[in-house]
């Protein structure tokens, strides 16, 4: 049985090239949207792979556990370090509840319509919630509506352009994580 990170590597190794290149520039992103401070790693590390994930849920409609599972638990263990260097366990408390909130709902979006919205979802719901709440809840009130938003028109365009029929699947997960970065980029330029 392969290991989780021999899982991780098959699942991306088809990608490597889109995935060196999307994690360098959302690297970038990341130390930008963080803005110098102890989130800065966690943020880098959710951008990084949230673009294996999108480039995998996006050629396969899949979103890993092997990308997924411990990319959360990096990510928490990193702004729970945060919380310890710069004292502020509140915000780590309101990252806390973003993730169970964020990943509740799309559970119940799951249970409503198991073929709408996959567990893959879900599971990064838990993920961006933990990232956006860090942020703040109104970064977390965008992380939650966006992706809708952003999803919604990446399917009109398709159906507009007849690369996409109503009844066509299309991969969430990707329109979560964009929905995601323009929330936290909203974030960074909006008034302090």
């Amino acid at each position: 049985m392969p290991t989780l990170t021999e899982r991780a590597a098959l699942e991306t190794s088809p990608y490597r090239r889109r995935i060196v290149v999307g994690g360098t520039l959302a690297l970038v992103w990341a130390v930008w949207a963080s803005g110098p401070g102890w989130s800065t790693p966690a943020l880098a590390v959710a951008a990084v792979a949230g673009v294996a994930l999108g480039v995998v849920d996006g050629a396969t409609h899949r979103l890993p556990d092997a990308l997924t599972y411990p990319t959360t638990a990096v990510v928490g263990l990193l702004l729970a370090g945060a919380a310890l260097a710069g004292d502020s366990w509140d915000v780590s408390l309101r990252a806390l509840l973003g993730a169970l909130s964020l990943g509740a709902g799309y559970l119940l979006l799951h249970l409503i319509s198991p073929s709408g919205l996959g567990l893959g979802d879900v599971k990064l719901a838990v993920l961006l919630g933990l990232v956006g709440a860090w942020y703040g809840w109104s970064v977390l009130w965008a992380v939650a509506v966006l992706p809708f938003l952003v999803g919604g028109l990446t399917a009109l365009a398709l159906i507009v352009t007849r690369r996409a029929t109503r009844r066509t699947a299309i991969a969430f997960g990707p329109a979560m994580l964009v929905g995601a970065a323009l929330a936290l980029t909203a974030a960074r330029v909006g008034p302090a």
